[in-house]
């Protein structure tokens, strides 16, 4: 004699837990959305002809049921699509990091490399700033060039330096230091110092794509402000 399945036990959270303990009992750790769905076809059928003849499942109960399988299958195969694009992604990320190599890259820093080229670095401004002042100082700390870049829109922009002083005397070859001075109105901008480096290399890490700079310095993929070249 079959088994009589009533409307309480028959119910959508009691549907759903039966494939719980369903998939538990299988030892899985995962079910995918069309074993799920098969076995809630099944559950749903053995209810169907199990339900109490003088109080059979009335429309609504069923399409609440028919309901959240579904929405429990659309979840699945969501995350399944996303997986799929954060793969693609990454993926994409990873050639575009790779790409940069041997470039010169913005990050933020104080810091300026001079050379027999020059030095180069940048800034980035909150605000637009009608007055934007560069003082540069050598390793002792002292002032060597002061620049008026003039007015400049928010945003990143990169400025450079010939390497002497003010008195137009060449400095060595080494390392130095800037710092940034904004106003507006006789009010000060906010502003982030960006120092540059060339990339060397790109290492992929569990927190994500990392480049390594000239100056043995490590950087975040999504730290870059500006490429230069």
């Amino acid at each position: 004699m079959a088994t009589s399945v009533n409307n309480t036990t028959s119910s959508s959270s009691s549907l759903i837990a039966s494939l719980n303990a369903a998939s538990s009992a299988n030892g899985t750790s995962k079910t995918t959305a069309d074993e799920m769905q098969t076995r809630f076809l099944n559950l749903l059928v053995t209810q169907l002809k199990n339900q109490d003849p003088l109080n059979p499942m009335d429309n609504n109960q069923m399409t609440t049921q028919l309901s959240q399988i579904s929405t429990v299958s659309g979840i699945e195969k969501l995350n399944a699509t996303m997986e799929k694009l954060l793969e693609n992604y990454s993926g994409s990320q990873t050639m575009q990091a790779a790409a940069m190599i041997g470039k010169t890259v913005l990050t933020a820093g104080s810091g300026m490399t001079l050379t027999d080229k020059g030095a180069v670095a940048g800034m980035t401004l909150d605000g637009a700033a009608d007055k934007v002042t560069v003082t540069i100082k050598n390793a002792a700390g002292n002032v060597v060039q002061t620049q008026q870049l003039g007015a400049h829109p928010a945003g990143t922009f990169s400025f450079a330096w010939d390497g002497k002083s003010d008195a137009g005397v060449a400095q060595a070859a080494g390392e130095y230091t800037f710092s940034v001075t904004a106003v507006r109105g006789g009010e000060t901008v906010k502003s982030t110092s960006l120092q540059a480096g060339t990339v060397n290399a790109v290492t992929l890490a569990s927190d994500g794509l990392s480049l390594q700079l000239g100056s043995n310095k490590s950087v975040g993929y999504s730290d870059v402000k500006q490429i230069l070249n």
